[in-house]
């Protein structure tokens, strides 16, 4: 039995195809029972996808169309087809760090990182080709060039792209070996508890809506997130109650999607704002500061990225404080 059906990444834009395959695959050829089951590719459309590194089970990535197939959930990574090139754009950007191989910019929340069906324009990449008078690096593709690391959309913080190739490979090698210092503030509903402490799960697509993604018990990649409560809002009468909000600060040691928006909300202290892994709803009181603040996303914001910069060898690291609507915000989470 197989069945298959097409999502959409909510981080990347990237189609994402599942296809189911059952018992009566097993043994079968990979690729040949993945063509049989979807009409969405070509056997050799396949075969290049495997090359890409494009088709995974389970969280791991398999590059061989020719294995036998084994009974399970396969996705298949289709990046988007854009009908056109980026055009440069003058949007406004706070560079933080210029040289001739690399920028580091605090990104606004609401602009993506590149274009994508439905968000073409707008994006740190037009703004970037503008900026950059076309100088970037080429790696990324046609749709996001420069582009090394991404941030969620509504996610403001500091982002480093790539002017030329080989800033772009060094860069792209650091995040891979997690030799990037990178730490995240976020306002979540109560409080983590330990106050301080490392979550270490599997991270992957949620079995149950594949459009998010969850801890798992197996499968998936290693996420690791270091925290800490620097702030409770809201404190409880009672010492066994859970403060109303608080200030944590995430240092990733990975860099799955989503991954601080997961492992806080996994604590049962999701992200203030998050429309999708924020469950339950904050007290009344904080609903009511979140409206006055004007925050209309998750409470999120990549505070500081530390890496060797790839061609000069001298350390860099930038900091920057939460934008408005999160300080706003904090300033009345401290009146409760």
């Amino acid at each position: 039995m197989t069945a298959d059906s097409t999502i959409l990444d909510p981080e990347t834009d990237d189609e994402i195809v599942v296809i189911a395959l059952g018992s009566d695959t097993v043994g079968d050829r990979l690729d040949k029972a993945l063509a049989r089951a979807t009409t969405a590719f070509s056997r050799a459309r396949l075969q290049a996808l495997f090359d890409q590194g494009a088709v995974a089970r389970d969280g791991i990535v398999l590059s061989d169309g020719s294995a036998k197939a084994v009974e399970g959930v396969y996705e298949i990574t289709v990046p988007p087809v854009m009908t056109a090139e980026p055009r440069p754009e003058a949007i406004a950007l706070t560079v933080l760090y210029e040289d001739a191989e690399l920028i580091v910019i605090d990104k606004a929340a609401g602009m993506a990182a590149h274009p994508a069906p439905g968000n073409e324009s707008g994006t740190l990449v037009n703004a970037l080709l503008h900026h950059c008078a076309g100088s970037l690096s080429g790696i990324g593709g046609v749709a996001r060039p420069g582009i090394v690391h991404r941030l969620d959309k509504d996610t403001s913080g500091v982002m480093v792209a790539a002017k030329t190739d080989r800033a772009h490979a060094g860069l792209s090698a650091l995040f891979a070996t997690h030799d990037i210092e990178r730490t995240y503030l976020a306002l979540t509903r109560g409080a983590p508890s330990p106050k301080q402490g490392r979550i270490e799960t599997r991270i992957g697509r949620s079995s149950s809506d594949r459009k998010k993604m969850a801890v798992l018990k197996s499968g998936g990649r290693d996420a690791i997130t270091d925290y800490v409560v620097q702030q409770i809002y809201g404190i409880p009468a009672r010492a066994t109650a859970s403060p109303m909000a608080s200030r944590v600060a995430c240092t990733l040691h990975t860099g799955r999607t989503h991954q601080i928006r997961v492992h806080m909300a996994s604590m049962g202290s999701p992200i203030l704002g998050d429309p999708v892994y924020g469950s339950g709803s904050p007290t009344a009181a904080v609903r009511a500061a979140i409206t006055e603040a004007g925050l209309a996303r998750q409470a999120l914001h990549a505070a500081v990225l530390g890496f060797v910069h790839p061609t000069t060898g001298e350390r860099l690291r930038f900091e920057t404080p939460p934008p408005a609507d999160m300080t706003l915000l904090e300033t009345l989470l401290a009146t409760l």
